[in-house]
């Protein structure tokens, strides 16, 4: 499903683990230099959060099943973003791709645009012989009933008409699952959530899932990633107070409580 046969040159920003509001500053900030015409870079921002529940244009807090005072104590952050979809869940072991693009090079179609996120996800799935696909009326990535992927995303308009895309994708790789049952995911009551360690039934490397999430949206998207970096230049203040990732691996601590289940979210 190559569009471009990697004729489009893009940056790939591999920032890691970074609170959820300095990553939407990153977003926020290059999107804003695409949409005034100060930059026409093509951008893909790899990142991890601490665990995260994030609420979009169509949530509401009824989907958050803990109350605030419970999540607080438990390490989790909430916000109220831009992005479509309802509620869902970032955290350890989870990757997410904020691409800020501007949609020229792909006819300015958002509809394209979201089946190329899901099939860099499908085909990413591929290498390990995961089949990921499609369900109609529930954006995002499944395996059976089971969503491993979801996806949110917001489009604004430049000046010349071409659309401008910030937000993006969670890929579920080794998340703490438990975590989900902290929400309805994105609204949606009657399925259930995966990840790619479950599914293979064995640890997983997580820092392998970048590289192939990388592949597969050069293939898929046409890019040619001809920069790339350590996000170094995006973080310039030391992020005091987030907790390191290895204070957080292994933790289990939540019972499921309610239905666990995974544009949407």
């Amino acid at each position: 499903m190559t569009e471009n046969d990697k004729n489009v040159v893009a940056s790939w920003h591999s920032i890691g683990w970074i609170a959820y509001a300095d990553a939407l500053n990153i977003q926020q900030q290059q999107a804003t230099r695409v949409l005034t015409g100060t930059s026409d870079s093509q951008s893909v921002f790899a990142v991890e959060h601490p665990p995260t529940l994030t609420i979009g244009r169509n949530g509401t807090r009824d989907h958050i099943l803990l109350p605030e005072a419970q999540l607080t104590q438990k390490g989790f952050s909430v916000y109220e973003v831009d992005r479509g979809g309802d509620v869902t869940y970032h955290g350890p072991g989870q990757w997410v791709i904020y691409p800020v693009l501007h949609l020229g090079p792909w006819g300015n179609d958002v509809g394209l645009y979201v089946r190329l996120l899901e099939e860099s996800v499908i085909q990413s799935l591929k290498t390990v012989s995961i089949a990921g696909k499609r369900m109609s009326g529930y954006p995002g990535v499944w395996v059976g009933d089971s969503k491993i992927c979801a996806i949110g995303a917001r489009v604004r308009r430049r000046t010349n008409g071409e659309f401008v895309t910030s937000h993006g994708i969670a890929l579920n790789v080794n998340v703490n699952l438990a975590h989900f049952s902290t929400i309805i995911p994105c609204g949606i009551a009657d399925k259930t959530v995966t990840s790619v360690q479950q599914l293979l039934g064995e640890p997983v490397n997580f820092g392998i899932w970048e590289m192939r999430l990388q592949k597969s949206f050069s293939e898929v998207f046409g890019l040619n990633f001809d920069e790339f970096s350590d996000g170094n230049t995006w973080t310039q203040k030391t992020l005091e107070g987030i907790p390191l990732r290895q204070e957080l691996e292994g933790e289990d601590t939540l019972e499921p409580k309610g239905p666990t289940g995974p544009m949407g979210a």
